[in-house]
C-alpha cells in the first residue's frame, strides 16, 4: 500500500536535515517481530524479534556502550532493496538528535544503505519529539530513532500512536535513570557495561518476559 509523505514534507525542508542521494517511499509489510540479527535476544522476544510498529526504548548508562550496534542489522535490513529484505521497498531511517555525528563507513560495514538515511538535528527537545512524531506518522519511515532529553508518559503514547498509524518502529535512547518512569513503550532494554562484558537487561516486554542477557555481541 503506498504511503502518503505530505506529513513529512516539513521535515524534508527543514535545513538542518542531512540526507541521501534520492528521497523515495517506503513500504511496511514485515511480520510482527522483526530479527534482530541476536538469535539469543529474539528468542526472549515476541514474534521472534523487535516489535514493529511500536515504541522500544533503550536505557544506557552512557552512549557507546553497542546500543547502535544491537541495532544495526535489523537497521540495515530496513534500509535494503533486495527481496531478502522482506518487502519491495523500504523506508527512510531517520535519526533525530543524534549525540554524535553517524560515521557513514562503520553505517555502510554493517550494511545500512546510505540513501536512505535522514539526520534531523531539532533545536528543543520540544522539537525533537514533535520532529519523531511527524516522521513516524509520515507512513515514510521504516525507523526513527530519537535522542530526547525528556520522555514523559503522555509524550510517550504519542511517539506509541504514530508508529502504529504510520507502520514504524520507534527507538528512544534515554538514561538509566528513567528505569523508574512510566512508560508506554512496548519493550524496554537496559545496557549496562561491566569488566566481563555488556549485560542486557529486558525489563518491560510486552507479550514477553522480562529476562537478562549477557554478552550477546
Amino acid at each position: 500500500m503506498p504511503r502518503d509523505a505530505s506529513s513529512l514534507d516539513k521535515l524534508l525542508e527543514n535545513p538542518r536535515l542531512w540526507r541521501g542521494r534520492s528521497p523515495a517511499r517506503g513500504s511496511a509489510g514485515l511480520a510482527s517481530g522483526l530479527a534482530s540479527g541476536y538469535e539469543q535476544l529474539d528468542q526472549h522476544l515476541p514474534g521472534g524479534g523487535w516489535p514493529q510498529y511500536a515504541l522500544t526504548e533503550i536505557l544506557t548508562e552512557h552512549y557507546g556502550i553497542g546500543e547502535l550496534r544491537l541495532l544495526m542489522p535489523a537497521l540495515a535490513a530496513l534500509s535494503r532493496t533486495d527481496a531478502d529484505a522482506g518487502f519491495s521497498e523500504p523506508g527512510w531511517i531517520a535519526w533525530v538528535a543524534p549525540p554524535f555525528q553517524p560515521y557513514p563507513p562503520a553505517l555502510q560495514q554493517w550494511g545500512i544503505d546510505l540513501s536512505r538515511m535522514l539526520i534531523v538535528r531539532p533545536k528543543t527537545d520540544k522539537e525533537v519529539l514533535w520532529s519523531a512524531e511527524q516522521a513516524l506518522s509520515s507512513g515514510t519511515c521504516a525507523a526513527v530513532l530519537l535522542w530526547p532529553d525528556r520522555l514523559d508518559d503522555q509524550s510517550g503514547r504519542r511517539l506509541q500512536l504514530a508508529a502504529e498509524k504510520g507502520n514504524s518502529w520507534a527507538i528512544a535512547f534515554r538514561p538509566l535513570a528513567a528505569r523508574s518512569e512510566p512508560s508506554a513503550a512496548a519493550l524496554r532494554i537496559e545496557l549496562q557495561a561491566h569488566a566481563s562484558g555488556t549485560r542486557l537487561s529486558i525489563i518491560k516486554n510486552r507479550g514477553g518476559q522480562p529476562a537478562v542477557l549477557h554478552d550477546i555481541f
